[in-house]
C-alpha cells in the first residue's frame, strides 16, 4: 500500500481557541488514538493534499515531536460552507495487528456486454478489507472482461491472499445493465460505498471528535478536556 509522510507538531493547548489560532495559521488540529496514549497535535493543511485530496488509500508515517508513528486517517469533519477541513482524527496501527480500511476499486478489459450497447454501473467505488499490513493492496482490481449484459461481479467473489472482504458478500460491486434498465434504474450507486463501520472504543472515539466538529464548528471544549484526561 502506498505510504506518505508528513510531520506535525505537539499541540501546548487544547479547546475552541487553540483551534480557531491553529486554523488562521494555516493548520488543522488532529488527534491520534489507538497507542499508549492520545496524542494532540497540528498538521499544515497543504499536508492533507496526499492524505484526503486523492482517491488512493494510503499508510502515513506520522512524525510528531521526535517519535515517528505509523497512522491511517479515521476521520475528517469538513465545514459545512466553505468545506475546509476543520479537525482530523487518525488511527496508530501496527504490522502485527490486523487493520480494516477502504480501499478503491480498480477495473480491468473491456465488457462484451458494453460493446453491445449495455451500460456499466459501478455500485461500490470502494470495498471494505481486513488485513496486516504487508497485505493490504493499494486497490482493489476486478476484471470485467467477461461481462455480458445481466452480469454482475459481488463482493463473495472477489478473493485475495491474506485479504478477507467485510461488505455482505451478495453486495453487487459492478453490474453490466441494457441501456433501457439502466436508464430506468434508481440511483443508488454510492448505497453501500462506506461500508461497515469501525467497531470497538476507537470507532466510538473518532464518532466523539467528529460530533464535536460538528456542533462547534471546531472543537469541543469538554470533548478536549475528556481526551486531555485519558491521555494522562
Amino acid at each position: 500500500m502506498k505510504t506518505v509522510s508528513v510531520s506535525g507538531s505537539l499541540r501546548e493547548n487544547v479547546g475552541k481557541k487553540d483551534a480557531k489560532d491553529l486554523r488562521r495559521q494555516g493548520l488543522i488540529p488532529c488527534v491520534l488514538y489507538g497507542g499508549e496514549k492520545q496524542i494532540a497535535f497540528s498538521l499544515p493543511e497543504l499536508a492533507f493534499r496526499d492524505i484526503i485530496y486523492t482517491p488512493d488509500s494510503c499508510i502515513i508515517n506520522m512524525e510528531i515531536g521526535k517519535k515517528t508513528y505509523k497512522v491511517i486517517l479515521q476521520d475528517a469533519q469538513f465545514h459545512p460552507v466553505t468545506d475546509r477541513i476543520l479537525h482530523c482524527d487518525f488511527l496508530e496501527v501496527f504490522d502485527d495487528r490486523p487493520l480494516k480500511i477502504d480501499v478503491p476499486i480498480e477495473l480491468k478489459g473491456t465488457s462484451p456486454g458494453v460493446i453491445k450497447g449495455g451500460k456499466l454501473l459501478t455500485k461500490l467505488r470502494k470495498l471494505r478489507i481486513k488485513g496486516l499490513l504487508d497485505a493490504l493492496p493499494d486497490r482493489v482490481e476486478i476484471n470485467i472482461s467477461e461481462l455480458e449484459i445481466g452480469d454482475s461481479v459481488k463482493v463473495g467473489e472477489l478473493s485475495l491472499e491474506g485479504i478477507e472482504f467485510m461488505n455482505p458478500h451478495n453486495a453487487v460491486v459492478v453490474i453490466v445493465k441494457s441501456a433501457r434498465a439502466a436508464m430506468m434504474a434508481p440511483v443508488d450507486a454510492e448505497e453501500d460505498e462506506e461500508g461497515e463501520a469501525e467497531e470497538g472504543a476507537e470507532g466510538a472515539e473518532g464518532a466523539e471528535g467528529a460530533e464535536g466538529e460538528a456542533k462547534e464548528g471546531g472543537e469541543d471544549k469538554g470533548g478536549e478536556a475528556k481526551k486531555e484526561e485519558k491521555s494522562e
